[in-house]
């Protein structure tokens, strides 16, 4: 089966549909610069979360060059005028989202992902909306998405160390969403962002959940990356994000998701069977690390912690341990 690889530029989903009118971008003596404002120091930040507790308007920023195209919206490079802090605006039509009947998600998108506070999680500064559209103020990360990083290497797909990195800063980031009862249920190249410097970014939360009785029924997320236990239509909780996590350190060293096959019965049956085949430059601390990920059972899947301690990890990352914790 060939996966469908969406543009999910700051978490809005690519799609053939025809688009809206855009925004209309600044003059050219006041066009955003990127290189502008990506200081990101704390001063700037928070005094976005102090404005926040205003009002926002669109008045209250200029809007520069088009950052992705979805199915929904786009999203724009943008500047908040008082700080001069470059951020990246989601531009959602509610025409769009009324149809196709995904407003609660949207909420839900919003109420979880604003409340998390990690540094490999991007972060949701606030939203406003008018008549017409939603508006949701996102951090920006410069070096987009992961996903076309990955394209543009050799064979597509990332070596071992650069893997590793990924792996750990994202167990990081889901040890964390796990602590306040939150599943991600999606996780995918699509849905991650690079800094400036590299690091990975969480950047879509729309399938997530919170969900403090840890079981759940609802059938989402990728195909490609949906555990037995989705395929199955059995109740799930958030041991379907380690599932995820070990697709994903596949996909990275691969270049295509483990259990891909000419038809979506067939990639359900390699799902369900755990029909797991490694090519030969994978090495065998990798091999190990994702035999223990994917595995049928939920709860013989390797914990968070048992992967940011894992010999794989630590071979290729200076500090295994996690990072420093958030800020409340």
């Amino acid at each position: 089966m060939q996966t469908n690889k969406e543009n999910n530029a700051g978490g809005v989903v690519a799609s053939s549909a025809p688009q809206r009118a855009p925004l209309k971008e600044t003059t050219k003596s006041n066009v955003v610069n990127e290189a502008d404002g990506l200081h990101k120091d704390s001063v700037n930040s928070d005094s976005l979360e102090d404005k926040d507790k205003q009002k926002w308007s669109l008045d209250n920023f200029e809007i520069g060059r088009p950052l992705g195209k979805g199915k929904f919206g786009n999203v724009y490079l943008a500047r908040e005028k008082s700080s001069k802090f470059i951020v990246a605006l989601k531009v959602l039509f509610k025409s769009q989202l009324q149809k196709s009947n995904v407003e609660h998600q949207l909420r839900r998108e919003i109420e979880i992902q604003a409340h998390l506070r990690h540094p490999n999680i991007l972060r949701l500064y606030g939203y406003f909306h008018d008549a017409v559209r939603v508006y949701l103020i996102l951090e920006y990360a410069p070096r987009g998405e992961l996903y076309k990083e990955m394209q543009a290497q050799p064979h597509s797909r990332f070596d071992e160390k650069r893997s590793a990195k990924y792996i750990m800063q994202l167990a990081n980031a889901l040890k964390y969403c796990h602590t306040k009862k939150v599943i991600h249920r999606d996780i995918k190249p699509e849905n991650l962002l690079l800094s400036l410097r590299g690091d990975l970014k969480i950047a879509d939360f729309g399938w997530s959940v919170h969900a403090p009785s840890s079981r759940r029924t609802t059938l989402c997320g990728t195909l490609d990356y949906l555990p037995p236990e989705m395929v199955e239509g059995k109740a799930h909780d958030e041991k379907v994000d380690l599932w995820s996590l070990g697709v994903l350190c596949y996909e990275f060293l691969c270049g295509k998701p483990p259990f891909e096959a000419e038809s979506n019965s067939d990639t359900y049956k390699r799902i369900c069977s755990v029909d797991l085949r490694f090519p030969s430059h994978v090495s065998d601390k990798a091999k190990d690390l994702m035999v223990k990920l994917l595995r049928h059972s939920p709860r013989d899947r390797l914990s968070l912690d048992g992967v940011l301690q894992h010999p794989w990890i630590g071979q290729w990352t200076e500090d295994r341990s996690t990072v420093p914790p958030p800020k409340k």
